[in-house]
């Protein structure tokens, strides 16, 4: 039985690139990407990534890294995204840091990592750089990435400027990147999985679905709100600013949209954005504490599994609709035209 089920999983070009099982990756979330959830959608046969700029110095990441090495035998990677700031982070130390500790895969996301890709492949690690237009994936892929992941308007965190939704996005950035590409924004079940298969993707990207997880380092009360949330809970912040990001709706998002409407400038709301207090809604379970992300998918979260659960469910509910509800809807065609 179990060979055949091992016969039977979906393969693509992500997967045999990325040495996975499943075409499901975990990308960076910040506050959220640690060793215990990584590791557990890497044993489940998934890609899970450590957020590196979670970590608060170079050092402190080996040790994550480490930690991680720990739970898990499986492939996993490290997310760096390079964001304007007024004070960086040392960008280049980290990268140092993933380089030494021998991590080979790399999720890039942000402003132009040339660089950085340069200096990773130079020692054979292989970049995944996520993006949100046709036009900056086709920029990665001539930067000599090795594969795309492509992020609709209805993800969390940054959706870009275009507000083009995924399954416009997918398809536009199918016909044009040669590389592999995974679809990501608005992705938490195996209709997803199907769907971006579908649209021309090797897989997909979840990030507020595995926040909503058993082995997730979040408060049980921001999964249960997760859970209770339904997909029009998140509102779009920063939108005079050209910095869009997508968070759950609560007192402060809707706060500051307001601010927004009247002219506020980031000074303005600066105090009440602050990263330490989005930190402080997974560490105390108040929602309301602070901005955080989340994705319009939470109308489709209504449970909260360990991620060996998720990741199977997934993929054992995508065959079943690839061979018996697709398949089935084929044969009938057939028939019709048979007769």
């Amino acid at each position: 039985m179990r060979a055949e089920a091992e016969g039977r999983m979906i393969k693509t070009r992500f997967t045999e690139m990325f040495g996975v099982d499943h075409p499901i990756v975990q990308g960076g979330m910040q506050w959220v990407g640690r060793a215990e959830l990584v590791a557990a959608v890497a044993n489940a046969g998934a890609l899970g990534m450590i957020t590196a700029l979670t970590q608060p110095t170079p050092d402190d990441l080996r040790k994550e890294i480490a930690r991680c090495r720990d739970l898990t035998d499986k492939p996993f990677g490290v997310n760096l995204t390079i964001l304007p700031a007024i004070k960086p982070p040392p960008y280049a130390e980290y990268r140092q840091a993933i380089i030494e500790s021998g991590i080979r895969i790399v999720e890039t996301a942000g402003n132009k990592p040339q660089e950085h890709v340069d200096e990773f492949r130079k020692h054979g690690i292989k970049v995944l750089h996520k993006c949100t237009s046709v036009r900056h994936a086709l920029s990665a892929e001539r930067m000599g990435v090795d594969a795309i992941s492509i992020d609709g308007f209805e993800c969390a965190g940054h959706p870009g400027e275009d507000d083009t939704p995924g399954l416009i996005l997918i398809p536009a950035a199918a016909d044009k990147v040669k590389i592999p590409m995974i679809a990501s924004g608005g992705f938490g079940d195996a209709r997803g999985l199907v769907a971006a298969l579908a649209l021309g993707a090797d897989g997909i990207n979840m990030g507020t679905r595995f926040m909503c997880t058993k082995e997730s380092p979040i408060h049980q009360l921001v999964k249960e709100r997760i859970v209770a949330n339904d997909e029009r809970e998140t509102e779009l912040i920063f939108r005079t600013m050209r910095n869009t990001s997508r968070v759950a709706k609560n007192a402060i998002s809707t706060k500051v949209v307001q601010m927004e409407k009247e002219g506020a400038k980031f000074e303005d709301v600066r105090e009440l954005v602050a990263g330490a207090r989005g930190k402080m809604v997974y560490a105390s379970g108040d929602a309301d504490e602070g901005i955080w992300s989340a994705g319009q998918v939470q109308g489709l979260i209504h449970d909260i599994p360990s991620c060996a659960e998720l990741i199977s469910r997934i993929v054992h509910e995508a065959e079943a609709i690839i061979a018996a509800r697709l398949g089935g809807m084929m044969s009938g065609a057939k028939r019709q035209a048979a007769e």
